[in-house]
């Protein structure tokens, strides 16, 4: 078996989760070859993938046109996915060869179109993954009905969509199989992780957590005396060298009381898995935002703070509301990596 996984370049979240299925599909069946076609960040893969799987860097969509982790341009957005599609017959002629020279036996796609229609052509099976479809992101934004209507064409040769919670999107895909959410979940103790992290046990700490794009602006002096706090930057921790302990960035969400970030799938699994407060901002125009934050309450304690009090350092009133609030109604299953591992190998 050859799995060829289609990854989104689109930030960290779409290969966080693909990684958490990579890795229960080599426990399920260590003799798979796996290989990830994608612009992700080498690191990343590198960091949290099993032996053995390899990443091959290449082109597969282009997502979304961030300025930094709080701002879209969505003009930029539109011409930038219009020029990869008009490009798109050579693409797919491109990656059936390679999927026909490796010896490709199924394409999973999170969720690049060019996965999808490249398995299509070479009569492999196009398994879908994600929480939602790029025809439905874009179809946010005005005048984009030819993209939306030629990537919603493509969908529609998909075999099989493994949907994840807090979707939307895959109207146009015939079969769909909902799941329980992909989340990297930590199994250390929390306070051997603050040990060796060098954090200290009697504080409550918070992880400010912006993605690959980051974010500039904090009133910096004012973060580091958040009363009753201690808030973690990005660069404050040397991810490398925890890499290097054996830690993953699970067990440092783990650890923490709160994180402060804008809502994404990824983040959002995380702190639900690790029974992690979240704190969030806005995050521009990005249509998956509304449907995010309309389900984050039903699974975890979650408050909003808005820009001027972000950047100001004017945390700790929303700090001590959002940690004051009672457990979520709902504890949802995040065994989706298993559950998906065993449908691709069945499909």
């Amino acid at each position: 078996m050859t799995i060829a996984f289609y990854i989104s370049g689109h930030g960290f979240g779409h290969a966080s989760r693909s990684i958490e299925v990579i890795n229960a599909l080599v426990d399920r069946q260590p003799d798979a070859r796996i290989v990830i076609r994608s612009e992700v960040a080498p690191w990343l893969v590198a960091r949290t993938v099993r032996p053995g799987v390899t990443l091959e860097p290449v082109a597969c969509d282009t997502g979304v046109v961030q300025i930094d982790s709080l701002t879209l341009d969505d003009t930029a957005t539109l011409a930038r996915a219009r020029a990869f599609m008009a490009t798109f017959p050579a693409r797919v002629d491109h990656e059936v060869a390679w999927l026909t020279r490796v010896g490709a036996t199924h394409v999973v796609a999170d969720l690049p179109p060019l996965g999808i229609a490249a398995a299509h052509a070479a009569g492999l099976p196009a398994i879908a993954l994600g929480n939602f479809t790029w025809d439905w992101i874009y179809a946010g934004y005005a005048g984009s009905d030819d993209l939306v209507s030629l990537i919603g064409e493509i969908y529609s040769r998909t075999t099989l969509a493994l949907r994840l919670p807090m979707w939307g999107g895959f109207a146009t895909i015939p079969r769909v199989t909902d799941m329980p959410m992909v989340a990297r979940r930590s199994s250390r103790d929390p306070m051997a992780v603050r040990d060796a992290l060098r954090l200290p046990r009697d504080q409550r700490l918070v992880l400010a957590s912006f993605g690959g794009y980051g974010v500039n602006g904090f009133h910096v002096a004012a973060i580091r005396q958040v009363p009753g706090y201690r808030v973690l930057l990005p660069g404050d921790l040397d991810e490398a060298a925890m890499y290097e302990q054996g830690l993953r960035y699970e067990d440092l969400v783990h650890a923490v009381d709160v994180v402060v970030t804008k809502p994404g799938y990824g983040i959002i699994s995380e702190c639900v898995a690790n029974h992690t407060a979240l704190l969030y901002t806005s995050r521009g125009h990005f249509v998956e935002y509304d449907v995010l934050v309309e389900a984050m309450p039903r699974y975890l304690r979650t408050a909003f703070i808005d820009h001027a009090d972000l950047f100001a350092g004017r945390w700790a009133t929303h700090l001590d509301a959002l940690l004051a609030q009672p457990a979520p109604p709902e504890q949802p299953a995040t065994n989706g990596a298993d559950v998906a591992a065993r449908l691709i190998t069945e499909t």
